[in-house]
């Protein structure tokens, strides 16, 4: 297997991290000749050093133009243009989505480790992308007449996580970006709020579409930024999508290209949503297993990190920690018995983050780094 220069760092990091978590296992392997019994995991450590090795993700691929899977609906021959010219700041990463959080990664490393070595690289790119005039062009291709339910909500999502973790970082070049963006923010705010209440079901699916989830990345703008127009078309609509949902089908899940839990991430929205005794009642019945100190769920397994759908399921462990952490941390008496699970599901995917192929490398930081955020967040 040949791993790519820019991903030398990254993958040399992650070995040792891998040697690291072996070697301990080899150590107390002795105590766990019972199968039967919990295996201890330790969490990932979010370092410096580690902060430096998926900083090399983003950094290798938002500038990265092709491959590039554009998703557009064309109107005429006139929609035609190269990624750079369509989307002059989120061209990379395969997608715009991908993209735009690979940019919110650049961020969010930067924000907690300002010293880590390619900081003035991911400052300056950050600079350049983000621009007054590449933004504006954004904006224009999102009024267009056939770009409307573009990146519809997943993308949107992302954007507003964008948004947010600019506006917490204290810093000028932060400053100077959030005015940058507040045009393509504001845009997607309103394209949330005017589409909101046309949305008769939830899409309870396990990818982009998933109306849980980009509502949950919503509500968390809205609540930092006091958007109040947007948090109160979420929260109507996830007491009306579901408020009455009860004995959600864990069996059922995953399906093979899954990287977000339907059931999980209802319950990731719900817990925003809802007052701590509302929520207490409505988890027991949507999840009563959830509660049970003894609830144990295996990570989903990767059959071919080589398949761009396949390697979903890596993203899918991510994700699923990421649920895991937040409910462990706001509700520790009920479910802090998940933060081992959450650990587990981590240590299976971690390890992968990188290889030959540009299927995972492009998306599966952010995922990691998002559910290492969640990890470390304070009670609310």
């Amino acid at each position: 297997m040949t791993i790519p220069r820019a991903f030398l760092p990254l993958a040399l990091g992650l070995f040792t991290l891998l040697l690291a978590c072996s070697c301990g296992q080899e150590q107390s392997g002795a105590a766990d000749q019972d199968s039967s019994l919990p295996v201890a995991v330790d969490p990932i450590a979010f370092t410096l050093e580690q902060a430096q090795i998926l900083s090399e993700l983003p950094l290798a691929c938002v500038g990265q133009e092709y491959p590039n899977k554009l998703g557009q609906t064309l109107g005429s021959a006139e929609d035609l243009g190269e990624p750079t010219a369509l989307h002059p700041a989120f061209y990379g990463c395969f997608d715009w989505h991908s993209a735009v959080h690979g940019h919110w990664s650049l961020v969010r490393l930067l924000k907690t480790f300002p010293d880590m070595e390619k900081a003035a690289q991911a400052r300056e790119l950050l600079a350049r992308h983000l621009s007054e005039d590449n933004i504006a062009r954004e904006v224009a291709y999102f009024q267009g007449e056939h770009a409307k339910g573009y990146e519809r909500t997943y993308g949107w999502a992302w954007l507003l996580k964008l948004a947010e973790e600019l506006h917490t970082w204290n810093d000028p070049l932060a400053r100077a970006l959030e005015a940058n963006l507040q045009p393509l923010t504001a845009h997607i705010s309103n394209a949330f709020v005017a589409y909101l209440p046309k949305l008769q079901y939830p899409v309870r699916v396990g990818t982009h579409t998933n109306t849980a989830f980009g509502l949950a990345l919503a509500w968390d703008y809205a609540q930092t930024l006091g958007d109040a127009r947007l948090k109160e078309a979420i929260r109507e609509r996830a007491l009306a999508f579901y408020g009455a949902d009860a004995q959600c089908p864990l069996g059922w899940e995953p399906s093979g290209a899954d990287f977000l839990s339907p059931c999980l991430e209802e319950m990731d929205l719900m817990r925003r949503v809802l007052d701590p005794e509302a929520f207490m009642a409505w988890s027991a019945a949507f999840l009563p297993g959830l509660l049970q100190p003894g609830f144990s769920w295996e990570p989903a397994r990767v059959g071919d990190r080589s398949d761009g759908q396949l390697v979903h399921l890596d993203g899918l462990n991510f994700s699923r920690a990421w649920v895991f952490y937040g409910l462990a941390n706001q509700y520790p008496e009920t479910f802090g018995h998940l933060r081992a699970l959450a650990h587990e599901h981590m240590a299976y995917s971690f390890p992968n983050l990188v290889g030959d192929q540009y299927e995972g490398g492009h998306w599966l930081g952010t995922f990691a780094l998002y559910a290492l955020e969640t990890r470390e967040a304070p009670n609310p």
